[in-house]
């Protein structure tokens, strides 16, 4: 197919906020709104810490907020910061067609250069819709190709959507989105060998970071190939076995990814949650004891065990790619939240014995968002669950109080309940800001010292 890149560039350039359906506009609310919530929650996280460190003695001019935290930095290295918060939990939003996490490359680029510059509410929230409408219409095209190859989608993709937001609100022409577009995608990068390291969430923030330098670079002229997305060497050739270009061009403007994102009720990988879910309604439902049961068997879709598959974690962030793990503390705790992943738990002795009690088996028949639970108790009573789609799914989504419950535990503890009341009020209320750097300073939090971020 040719011409996909600047086919795709011409509706960017050409896309007029009042022609958003409003729904769309109601979905990306909720969407930044569950983003900003993570990128607090996560700002204290020891990973955040370290890349503050390491960076902080070359950055520029303190030009923007790094979220939860209080402490000012450039807009490139703020890009980078708060989208590694706001996924360090791996608690944000799900596109689960891709198993993209949109929001972290595309918020976290366009916040930073809202402080920067002037950006309305209501153009924030349509360059926003934009970058992740780019992002998982290219991912789209190569899912899962590209995925079972080892890509970590939302970084490869998010990339593409964080200049395409940066690019709208810049207000490039055709030809230097489509170069920003370019730039963008010569930079598409992250492994999933990374999984359960630091570097996961490293992926949506580069992929911010690096967005945002294209349409900067862009903008003052810098060229790429107009074609990085169709092209022999491009993007999609290069970096998949299988592409659908249609998935790009078709119905732009008509359907938006965004109506299709989710958003998590446990801070884990999202292939768990079905597991998760089913462990709970189970525990709730009996009043289980750990000490009483024999053994839980898992059927689970094939990419569960893939991607989530670590039996013996031994780190926190090891813990969210174990389906053992997670099944584990559903039971004891009845949750799954940031405190079931900490280093702590996954070493609690009363988690280690469960969670080697535990056996997952890959159904091919099983959906991903799908699971058969069952727990034998040594009493010789037989537990059976089946979760036909787990909570937090299109099925079963999260309601505007949930993902508002959800904001306020993670950030209570970070910025305090009154900047907390505060940072939802403004959230909740994007369209109708003149200065959407407002939202950053009332996430700010408290400035900590240097010593913390060693």
């Amino acid at each position: 197919m040719n011409e996909v890149t600047k086919t795709f560039s011409r509706y960017l350039v050409n896309a007029k906020a009042g022609d958003l359906p409003e729904a769309v506009r109601k979905e990306a609310v909720r969407s930044f709104f569950n983003w900003l919530g993570c990128a607090v929650g996560g700002s204290v996280h020891e990973t955040v810490d370290r890349a503050l460190s390491a960076l902080r003695p070359f950055a520029g001019p303190q030009q923007a907020t790094l979220l939860g935290r209080g402490e000012r930095i450039d807009i490139l290295n703020a890009a980078l910061l708060n989208g590694i918060s706001s996924h360090v939990f791996d608690f944000d939003d799900t596109h689960l067609k891709t198993i993209i996490h949109p929001a972290g490359p595309v918020a976290s680029a366009i916040l930073a250069l809202s402080e920067y510059r002037k950006v309305s509410g209501a153009d924030f929230l349509h360059a926003f819709v934009l970058g992740v409408e780019v992002e998982c219409r290219i991912g789209n095209a190569v899912y899962p190709a590209h995925y079972d190859i080892g890509w970590h989608i939302t970084g490869t993709a998010g990339v593409f959507g964080a200049a395409a937001a940066v690019g709208k609100i810049l207000g490039l022409d055709e030809q230097k989105m489509t170069w920003a577009l370019g730039i963008a995608g010569t930079q598409s990068s992250g492994f999933r060998e990374m999984f359960g390291t630091m570097c996961k969430s490293f992926h949506p923030g580069r992929a911010a970071q690096n967005g945002l330098s294209a349409a900067l670079l862009a903008q003052k002229g810098f060229t790429s190939s107009d074609r990085v997305l169709e092209a022999p060497r491009g993007f999609a050739h290069v970096m998949s076995t299988e592409r659908d270009f249609g998935e790009i061009v078709d119905g732009l403007g008509e359907r938006f990814e965004i109506a299709l994102n989710t958003y998590k009720p446990f801070a884990c990988g999202i292939v768990i949650h079905p597991a998760i879910d089913g462990c709970i309604q189970l525990r709730n439902e009996h009043g289980l004891k750990a000490g009483d049961i024999e053994k839980i068997e898992l059927d689970v879709h094939p990419l569960v065990l893939e991607l989530t598959g670590k039996k013996t974690p031994q780190r926190g962030l090891e813990g969210k790619f174990s389906v053992y793990h997670s099944a584990a503390v559903a039971v004891i705790h009845g949750a799954a939240g940031e405190e079931e992943y900490s280093d702590a738990s996954v070493r609690d002795p009363d988690v280690v014995s469960l969670r080697d009690r535990v056996t997952a088996t890959a159904n091919p028949d099983i959906r991903e968002d799908e699971v058969v639970v069952r727990i034998m108790m040594k009493s010789g009573q037989v537990l059976t669950r089946h979760v036909e789609h787990a909570i937090g799914s299109l099925e079963r989504p999260m309601s505007d109080a949930d993902l508002e419950q959800k904001f306020r535990r993670l950030a209570t503890g970070v910025i305090g309940a009154p900047a907390t009341d505060r940072l939802v009020s403004v959230a909740r209320g994007i369209e109708s800001l003149a200065d959407v750097s407002e939202i950053a300073r009332a996430g700010a939090g408290h400035a900590r010292g240097d010593a913390d971020a060693e």
